[in-house]
């Protein structure tokens, strides 16, 4: 009689789940403790507005180059690298002195977040069977969502009772914990896994796409750029980033300033698009693998984030027409978690897509996305300066309808490399 399957592949799940708690923890703290840290450093919103820039700069610069690293390498050494590395730095963003330093650090921060989500699709691309992405997706989102929407109201108690530096000391903790167990435990693929039975590795390696391809030369980098899918897999990516990235810089400043929110009731309403978000995430990865099952990959996927971009558009525009604090916030907060529960369809249309590359299928992808959270900080700011805060709202809530344009030339079932 056949053994059943184990079920280490859950166990790798986890370990996801607390490396994307971990992402959102050490990098949305920041925004909230921003009023002390400018206080403390002397530091103008022209200035915190570049800090915010300098993690997403450095984020997006070194995204496919360790996406790559990882596709060549395996996620279990690249992964240990990099978190270690941006937990060094989540604490050594205790020591900041000045204007200068503090971008330097968050500079160095952020080339080590870049390849976190990249891993991310790499491990479960290699561990997870395919009618499983999707929903694996949406949990992973809600792990690192609800991390992010507790963050704000942590940061303050924490910051509270230490101040604003040890604050980042105990946040960068958890990283280096994550990193020693994950070295030790974690195989790059279930065949090097003493724990995986033979029944469910069958599972797991069942419709997987085989490592094959080159993964350098100028050829290589032509199908990337040139695929039919790249563009609109970009251009769909950089809304959800922009948006997101907004409400984890000038969203506390948004909702102090435009609607006189403070104190606790301020951290709430700040943490709230993420407190939302793991809804979004659960139901969407869901929603993408059911919609797949029913009516095939491309509308499960695409049509799935057309519909979600549709509704966080159109929510966001709607929170510039109420004069209600509340409601404009709860406005945001659907906005943003519509966004989110595109995830489990994008980032499972990165594995269909991307096969044994999905690790810079997918950094591509997220690089667009960096972009944007690159020129948010800058660009909110300008726009609440020179009009007012409802412009930026306008802006985030047109180009989640661009994005929801963008899905509809996405093709799921056309693989980049063949």
């Amino acid at each position: 009689m056949p053994s059943r399957p184990t079920r280490v592949r859950y166990r790798v799940v986890g370990f996801m789940l607390a490396l994307g708690a971990v992402t959102y923890l050490d990098r949305a703290c920041i925004a909230t403790l921003s009023p002390e840290i400018r206080r403390d450093l002397g530091l103008s919103k022209d200035e915190m507005s570049w800090i915010y820039s300098a993690f997403a700069i450095a984020y997006a610069l070194f995204e496919i180059p360790t996406a790559w690293w990882a596709d060549r390498m395996g996620t279990r050494r690249v992964l240990t690298r990099i978190v270690a590395w941006w937990s060094a730095f989540t604490i050594a963003t205790a020591a900041a002195w000045s204007f200068s330093s503090m971008l330097v650090i968050r500079f160095l921060f952020g080339a080590g977040e870049a390849g976190a989500w990249p891993g991310m699709a790499r491990t479960f691309s290699r561990w997870i069977p395919r009618s499983e992405r999707g929903t694996v997706q949406g949990i992973f989102f809600a792990a690192a969502h609800i991390m992010g929407g507790l963050t704000p109201v942590i940061a303050l108690a924490v910051a509270g009772v230490y101040g604003w530096r040890w604050t980042f000391v105990l946040f960068g903790i958890p990283g280096i914990v994550w990193a020693v167990a994950w070295h030790r435990w974690f195989r790059d693929d279930p065949e090097q896994h003493p724990a995986v039975n033979a029944a469910e590795l069958e599972k797991i390696v069942a419709g997987r796409d085989h490592s094959t391809g080159q993964h350098e030369g100028w050829a290589y980098w032509r199908q990337l750029l040139r695929h039919r899918n790249t563009l609109p897999l970009c251009l769909m990516y950089f809304p959800n980033s922009f948006g997101f990235y907004f409400c984890i810089t000038w969203l506390p400043d948004y909702l102090r300033e435009q609607h006189g929110f403070h104190s606790m009731r301020l951290g709430f309403f700040t943490g709230l698009p993420l407190l939302l978000s793991p809804v979004a995430d659960l139901l969407g990865g869901l929603a993408t693998d059911a919609a797949t099952r029913r009516f095939g990959l491309r509308i499960g996927r695409a049509g799935v984030g057309a519909a979600s971009y549709l509704v966080a558009g159109s929510a966001m525009l709607l929170a510039t027409t109420t004069a209600q604090p509340e409601l404009a916030a709860w406005c945001i907060a659907t906005a943003v978690a519509a966004s989110m529960f595109t995830l489990g369809a994008a980032w499972g249309t990165v594995i269909d897509v991307g096969g044994s590359h999905t690790g810079v299928v997918g950094a591509a992808m997220n690089t667009s996305g960096q972009i944007g959270s690159v020129i948010c900080p800058l660009i909110v700011i300008w726009l609440q300066q020179h009009y007012d805060w409802n412009a930026p709202i306008y802006l985030i809530g047109a180009l989640f309808l661009v994005g929801a344009i963008a899905w509809g030339f996405i093709n799921p079932q056309r693989k980049i490399f063949e």
